[in-house]
């Protein structure tokens, strides 16, 4: 494992409430039309960075966009979907110098076995989020 760690969903809640940013490395789609975490009520704000651009490719500025939104000495818990593109975003912020660590089951989690997103997760798991 080249980042921090795995946290579950409120392990994760917990962190933030310490001081970690909450990084969302989902697309603008995914965060307009599934909804976004909400720590307003730890007085904190998530920061939202593509991983991946809409089109599939990934983000170039990543990094770039990264540092000039986290300063350095900041801890990152890193969600997306599923949990899966927050490991290589955490891996990546690990490689710039940040303490990064994934959130567990993402944002939505795995589908059940019609498909839908209801199993786990960040909102699944009555963390806020609108």
């Amino acid at each position: 494992m080249s980042y921090a760690g795995d946290l579950a969903p409120q392990t994760a809640w917990e962190h933030v409430a310490a001081g970690a940013v909450l990084l969302d490395v989902r697309t603008e789609g995914e965060w307009q039309h599934i909804g976004i975490p909400d720590a307003s009520t730890l007085d904190a704000e998530p920061v939202f960075i593509q991983w991946n651009l809409g089109n599939g490719s990934n983000n170039p500025d990543f990094l770039a966009q990264l540092q000039a939104a986290v300063p350095m000495d900041k801890p990152l818990v890193v969600l997306c979907r599923s949990g899966a593109r927050s490991i290589a975003a955490a891996e990546a912020a690990t490689a710039a110098g940040y303490t990064a660590y994934n959130i567990l089951e993402g944002f939505e989690g795995v589908p059940d076995r019609f498909g839908e997103r209801v199993v786990n997760g960040w909102k699944n798991r009555g963390l806020p989020w609108h």
